[in-house]
């Protein structure tokens, strides 16, 4: 079984970003770049499967610029066999991503697609689900737990009323939660090894995809600076505060 896996180049989440001066978007300059916290743990599972011989083959892709090499070798220091990266240094949204995504689906024709539910800094948790529809493949959202059974995947989701469980025919798309595993770390050998496996480049335009939006940003803006907290000594000068300044009752 043939594994894709989609990750994606963010802002590493140690990092505390900061808006540019003219609030176009977020100041990347000399920042720290890394995986997507969810698209690590959608590599683990995907290895995780080709080591109990589930998997035959795991393939990371990425869109993005060509910097973005460096989380596909991350990628593949971590297990994977090849890495694709689709080259473009516009800011895609989520819908041109799954159109792009489609298009290396349908050359690799994978039996499994990977992705993390979402991106830690766009938080738009939706190209699995336009990737599903733009393939017409089964999927299950925000997994927990993954298991193969013959021709079936089972799916484990949290749902408010606890888990949830679907069935899913394969070839599926699933995207990973937080509690589906814990990511390991890259060894040293294997970071070495991974500057050797092949890593493909194409364009948008060599896919035939084209990434149009028809939408834009207009303004980015870091939120409000919250006020330093107060003591009161009785609860009366509480409800006063609450009333004349906080004005909530």
């Amino acid at each position: 079984m043939k594994v894709l896996v989609a990750v994606k180049r963010v802002v590493d989440y140690n990092v505390k970003v900061r808006v540019k001066a003219d609030n176009s978007g977020v100041d990347l300059a000399n920042v720290k770049m890394s995986m997507n916290p969810f698209c690590e743990i959608a590599v683990e599972e995907a290895v995780r499967l080709k080591e109990k011989g589930v998997a035959t083959e795991v393939i990371v892709v990425t869109v993005g610029p060509a910097t973005a090499q460096e989380q596909l070798r991350t990628a593949l220091a971590l297990g994977a066999d090849r890495a694709v990266l689709i080259e473009s240094a516009e800011e895609l949204g989520s819908l041109a991503i799954a159109k792009l995504l489609k298009a290396v689906v349908d050359k690799e024709q994978p039996q499994l697609v990977i992705l993390g539910k979402q991106a830690i800094d766009s938080d738009n948790n939706q190209t699995g689900q336009m990737l599903a529809a733009l393939t017409g493949y089964a999927q299950g959202t925000f997994a927990s737990k993954v298991e193969l059974a013959g021709d079936t995947l089972n799916v484990t989701r949290e749902i408010d009323g606890g888990l949830q469980t679907v069935a899913l025919t394969l070839p599926a798309i699933v995207t990973t939660d937080l509690r589906l595993n814990e990511p390991r770390y890259a060894s040293l050998p294997n970071i070495m090894k991974a500057k050797k496996k092949p890593l493909e480049s194409f364009t948008p335009d060599a896919l035939g995809v084209s990434t149009a939006s028809t939408s834009k940003t207009i303004k980015v803006q870091a939120p409000a600076t919250r006020s330093a907290g107060v003591k009161v000594k009785s609860v009366a000068e509480l409800v006063d505060k609450l009333k004349n300044e906080a004005k909530v009752i």
